[in-house]
């Protein structure tokens, strides 16, 4: 059977998969950027690569995707996982703690890199509706590709990371009125673009506010009702049901999946289930998000650059510079030194993956001349192509001239917000609650972890930092800044839940402290060997005070008994630490 003639897309789904499996350790083991890993095979086995001998090496078609539409619907939701990422990392709070930045320093950001590349395009011969679908859409970054090197580089929680990630979330909320403005002017309609365009944003607000009002009325139910039956698949499907379901309704009124999954985001942001969810649905955004970067390295016809040796690059440089000095100035007056700054800027020079889906839509409306159009998509695919080996040059020189200029301390980096210095309680019922208590009163910052819903719902209600996830599962716990806490806090009655966590944060992070709480000397044992740093026994401190009583009654001087107990605390506590 030949392979395009098995069921729809299940080529593409196995061959994807396969290069996965193989490409992804390979690029972990080799310490290569998997953004531009991804890029580069789809350049090779995409359709202007490998894929253009399918004709006369039939055997090809097995290796190869012969046509860029083949992982198109999967690409779509890769980028729809983005979106659903980016809405839990914003919340309202955190929108409305940042508004300076992402109001500000994004608002400026693409308002005057659209009017430079937009007057540009306009001195170059293109109609005024093209030059503005063009200078708004080239001002967008590549919220995937950045994203996922400050992921990597653990640079979210620096200044430079809150700043960059300020300019991209306003260019995610930026995305939606752009494909609104495209729609309304496509349509061959003699009425006028501000009434359309009112039209159009009148349904907008009115759909957005009621999915908004009705959802956070349904999702933080449905998932107390989940989280209690404590079914890890039955988590999973609402977690993906939620957001491709309000992606869809989104779409069937007329805006864009992005915009929904971004709601979608939102709405569980603002619950206590957010770190549980953001582990939930990881694995789907990594698996789909390489899907759309292979598309984006699919669409990069290396013999286009190569017949225009000179043109092309010169357009990548052009567009790269123009929002790199742009992105420069702007980061220095918000605070930035001068050297993170310039670091900022390079980072976000490139073209986003939005490009695609806005030039996509502005060339099937007729807005955009064909020629024009494909060749500022090759344009942005090359930017985010080089995107990663830039990064790297522009920490070099944002770390040179820094050493140069001296790098000053601003308020604002004082203002971020950066847990450090904490405590992570794994399990908050009585003793959890209770060492929560103490923390609380010496000043002590601490996150707890609790998995039964009811509790969770108490507490928040009571303003406690506490949230819900299986503390047994270390990527959560990362979630929470593990590298940064200065202990962890196992104090779960589950014997193989808290032995599987110290296994696990061992394994993350193998200096941290790990106080345990043990249900018998047996349990106690075992999380010893596991690698927790101090281990109680539940049965120790009652029998402790139940001797203490004892001698009480029988006379023993309270500081002599006090001795005693503590001897005997001291001595039992030593044989469960590390050998």
């Amino acid at each position: 059977m030949d392979a395009h003639d098995a069921p729809a897309f299940l080529h593409e789904v196995i061959l994807f998969l396969a290069l996965a499996g193989v490409l992804i350790p390979l690029l972990q083991r080799r310490s290569i950027n998997p953004v531009l890993g991804f890029l580069t095979v789809g350049m090779i086995v995409g359709p202007f690569g490998l894929g253009q001998y399918t004709d006369s090496s039939p055997w090809l078609r097995y290796l190869t995707f012969s046509r860029q539409e083949d992982v198109a619907v999967f690409a779509e939701f890769g980028v729809i996982f983005l979106m659903f990422m980016i809405g839990l990392e914003m919340s309202v709070d955190r929108l409305w703690a940042m508004r300076r930045l992402v109001f500000g320093l994004g608002h400026l950001q693409v308002g005057l890199s659209a009017l430079t590349i937009g007057g540009i395009a306009y001195a170059f011969g293109n109609s005024i509706e093209s030059s503005v679908v063009l200078g708004v859409v080239l001002s967008f970054s590549s919220t995937a590709v950045v994203m996922q090197l400050l992921t990597q580089r653990r640079e979210l929680g620096t200044p430079l990371g809150q700043a960059t990630f300020s300019v991209l979330l306003f260019q995610d909320l930026a995305v939606v009125p752009l494909l609104v403005l495209v729609t309304v002017l496509g349509q061959k309609s003699g009425d006028s673009v501000a009434a359309l365009m009112a039209i159009a944003a009148l349904k907008g607000v009115i759909t957005v506010g009621l999915i908004y009002f009705i959802g956070s009325r349904v999702v933080r139910p449905l998932f107390h009702q989940i989280a209690a039956s404590r079914q890890s698949e039955s988590f999973m499907a609402v977690t993906l049901l939620t957001t491709l379901g309000v992606a869809v309704l989104t779409r069937l009124a007329g805006l864009s999946m992005e915009m929904g999954a971004l709601l979608a985001g939102l709405l569980i942001a603002e619950t206590e289930f957010r770190h549980e969810v953001e582990v939930t649905i990881e694995p789907f955004k990594g698996l789909l998000m390489g899907v759309f970067f292979m598309s984006v390295g699919m669409g990069i016809d290396i013999s286009a650059i190569l017949a225009k040796p000179l043109l092309l690059p010169l357009s990548v440089i052009g567009v790269l510079a123009i929002k790199a000095l742009i992105l420069i100035v702007l980061f220095r007056l918000f605070g930035l030194s001068w050297g993170r700054a310039t670091e900022g800027g390079i980072m976000l020079g490139q073209g986003g993956e939005f490009a695609f889906i806005v030039i996509g839509m502005a060339l099937g409306l007729e807005l955009i001349d064909p020629q024009v159009g494909h060749f500022m998509l090759l344009v942005v695919g090359l930017s985010m192509l080089i995107t990663p080996s830039l990064t790297l040059l522009g920490r070099k020189l944002g770390n040179s001239i820094d050493a140069r200029v001296g790098k000053p301390v601003f308020e604002e980096d004082r203002q971020l917000e950066q847990l450090s210095g904490h405590v992570i309680i794994a399990g908050y019922g009585r003793v959890g609650r209770l060492i929560g208590e103490l923390l609380s009163e010496q000043g002590i910052p601490y996150l707890a972890l609790e998995n039964d819903a009811k509790l969770v719902k108490q507490m928040r209600a009571e303003n406690a930092p506490v949230y819900f996830g299986d503390a047994s599962r270390p990527e959560l716990l990362r979630r929470l800044h593990l590298e940064r806490a200065v202990a962890v806090v196992l104090t779960m009655d589950r014997t193989a839940a808290a032995l599987h966590a110290v296994k696990g944060i061992r394994a993350t992070s193998p200096s941290i402290r790990i106080a345990a709480r043990a249900r018998d000397e047996a349990h106690a044992h075992a999380l010893r060997d596991a690698g927790a740093t101090v281990v109680i026994p539940e049965t120790l401190e009652s029998g402790l005070q139940l001797a203490g009583s004892v001698f009480e009654t029988l006379g023993v001087p309270g500081d002599v008994a006090t001795r005693l107990l503590e001897q005997e605390r001291a001595r039992r506590i030593a044989v469960f630490r590390p050998i």
